[in-house]
């Protein structure tokens, strides 16, 4: 919970200067050409709030660029922004619309994981109305509209400075006496009259604050993304100049202050990160970015920014940013930018060919940091006719490491990968111009580095074993098996085999090998069995092994002595209730009808 702390008084009062037509600072922003960028012999060196922390607005202004979440896209994203932001509250709040149904049940739905952190916190109209919706969903804070600039007051809300400040106030009023800690967000004060109306109006915030004894927090927007950290750039653009202001001259803790911006000017995440420096504690962020128009300070950016600023994670979890990168593409079916950075599909790839060799030398002459250990993503290569040999070598190998390929990594000298080089140069030297894809470069590994990869049939073989155990595990554990009354098993093996044309032959033995039932096959086949009518088992190595390991046996294919088909033997222990060994069970599969249940057969009928 904020600490509240006292306005400090300064020497001078500021005045609301009330003007009959709007000061639109024309010698900055002419509107008819790109805005002007002035300076003046002033600077202002930076003071950094004693301590910072993140805010998010993925699902307030993150929603106002995209189409809206679902109520369970948003109590995972929170789900997700809580373990990424740790115990510690690193990132502080979130806030949250609160009209629509849809925006109440995904608020209830977070509130009920129970999370510490992110707070969450409403966004209101500046509507004494709307404070009931606030209180009724028991949110302590909420943010509230009060846009400071002359264009929002007079060509927008068409009022006067002072009827607005007024307006502003009474609401403000009605959230303290409602006990709710208000937010006030001074939009589009990158274009507002600094000490003729925002200073004046914080002012006012910061005496009801006084006797209220409630923290009244204010948002500085940069609504336009018109911020500037250049030294001696004036206001309002100035960010050091406008943290200046409110936490210095006016003396606003900078705990009650808070960063708002948006990236019109390719300048928004450091502009956030320039007002932790001069002052401001809160960085008000979104995840990937997402914001009106060119959006927000990307969330993900902010994390890497604080840990490099306070040089300790402070318990976040960085490598929880790939799984929301992740769950945008995959289940919000996000578009992220291949090369954003933190999150694109490619943000750690390299296509240079002399990088690429750099990389396998030492991943860190190219890697921005060790992206597996902070990011769970591996450094990658992408390849093109700039690959060169190395960058040919180092795809192959981050494709054994990706897929856990039980294969020596590659060299440059391997036969395969020089061929696939001469393919990639050739498809260039057609006049290719995009870079190669990954399923055609798995065609090629596959043409001239067979080993890489299993065969079809290794495959097949592979899911045909699993198989196979289930059916074998399940018959093992039946009641009617672990009665080990022969009648009872009789019966219950008959059915089995009958209804389960891939079992080609059951026989159950006690600890020392001898049948505790007749054997069993499909009908038809038992005459070819009859050799095995009144054997002993116990040199068989399936029960050997079940025996002395006390664990399941399969064995590889091989065919039948006495059908001639291709089978495998799967033998599991039968045990007491105290896990004691008191029998084995023997199966043949026919391989031919165990494949045919690789796609057919689901989980929980095998």
């Amino acid at each position: 919970m904020l600490k509240f702390t006292p306005l400090i008084q300064k020497k001078h009062r500021y005045e609301l200067e009330e003007v009959k037509h709007p000061n639109l600072m024309r010698e900055q922003f002419p509107y008819s050409d790109v805005p002007r960028i002035l300076f003046e012999d002033k600077y202002v060196t930076p003071s950094p709030a004693s301590e910072i922390w993140i805010t998010d607005t993925t699902f307030r202004d993150g929603q106002q660029a995209r189409p809206p979440y679902t109520p369970e896209h948003i109590v995972h994203l929170y789900d997700l922004m809580h373990k990424l932001g740790g115990p510690n509250g690193v990132i502080r709040q979130c806030e949250y619309f609160v009209y629509s149904k849809k925006d109440r049940e995904a608020i209830e739905g977070c509130m009920a994981l129970g999370h510490q952190y992110p707070e969450i916190t409403g966004w209101i109209r500046a509507n004494a109305d709307d404070f009931r919706i606030v209180k009724t969903l028991g949110l302590k804070e909420t943010g509230i509209l009060t846009s400071v600039s002359d264009y929002h007051i007079f060509l927008k809300l068409k009022k006067t400075r002072r009827k607005v400040m007024d307006d502003y106030l009474g609401t403000v009023k009605e959230a303290l006496s409602n006990g709710i800690i208000p937010r006030c967000h001074f939009e589009d004060i990158t274009r507002a009259d600094i000490y003729g109306f925002v200073l004046p109006f914080a002012e006012e915030l910061m005496k009801l604050s006084q006797q209220s004894g409630i923290p009244i927090k204010i948002r500085l927007c940069d609504t336009m993304g018109y911020g500037l950290t250049f030294p001696g750039a004036v206001l309002p653009r100035s960010v050091p100049k406008l943290a200046q202001a409110f936490n210095k001259e006016l003396g606003v803790p900078s705990q009650q202050l808070e960063w708002h911006g948006h990236n019109d000017f390719h300048k928004v995440h450091i502009n956030a990160v320039t007002a932790w420096l001069h002052g401001i504690s809160s960085l008000n962020a979104s995840l990937i970015g997402f914001g009106e128009r060119t959006g927000n300070p990307p969330l993900e950016g902010a994390i890497i920014e604080y840990i490099g600023l306070k040089g300790r994670a402070n318990g976040i979890d960085t490598t929880v940013i790939t799984e929301i990168a992740n769950y945008y593409r995959e289940v919000i079916k996000a578009e992220i930018p291949e090369n954003y950075p933190f999150v694109g599909a490619e943000c750690n790839t390299t296509r240079a060919g002399i990088h690429a060799d750099g990389i396998l030398k030492n991943p860190e002459i190219y890697n921005i940091f060790d992206t597996q250990k902070i990011l769970n993503r591996p450094i990658k290569v992408m390849v093109t006719d700039k690959s060169g040999v190395a960058g040919i070598t180092q795809w192959l190998n981050d494709y054994l490491k990706e897929h856990n390929m039980d294969h020596e990594p590659l060299n440059k000298r391997h036969p395969g990968v020089r061929n696939i080089y001469d393919w990639v140069m050739e498809q260039y030297a057609q006049g290719r111009t995009s870079s190669i894809s990954s399923d055609e470069m798995i065609a090629q590994a596959k043409h001239h580095v067979p080993s890489m990869f299993e065969s079809d049939f290794q495959k097949v073989k592979k899911a045909a074993v699993e198989i196979g155990k289930k059916l074998a595990a399940k018959l093992c554990h039946a009641k009617e098996i672990l009665t080990l009354d022969p009648k009872i098993m009789e019966k219950f093996i008959s059915e089995t085999v009958r209804n389960e044309p891939s079992i080609q032959f059951v026989a159950i033995t006690n600890r020392d090998g001898k049948q505790l039932t007749q054997v069993h096959t499909q009908r038809g086949d038992k005459g070819l069995f009859r050799p095995l009518f009144d054997v002993d088992f116990k040199e068989k190595e399936w029960f050997r092994n079940v025996i002395n390991t006390g664990e399941a046996y399969w064995s590889d294919l091989f065919f039948s002595r006495f059908t001639n088909r291709l089978i495998m033997t799967f033998a599991e222990p039968i045990r007491d209730n105290k896990g004691n060994i008191v029998a084995v069970l023997d199966v043949d599969f026919k391989f031919d009808d165990l494949t045919k249940l690789v796609n057919q057969l689901p989980d929980n009928q095998q």
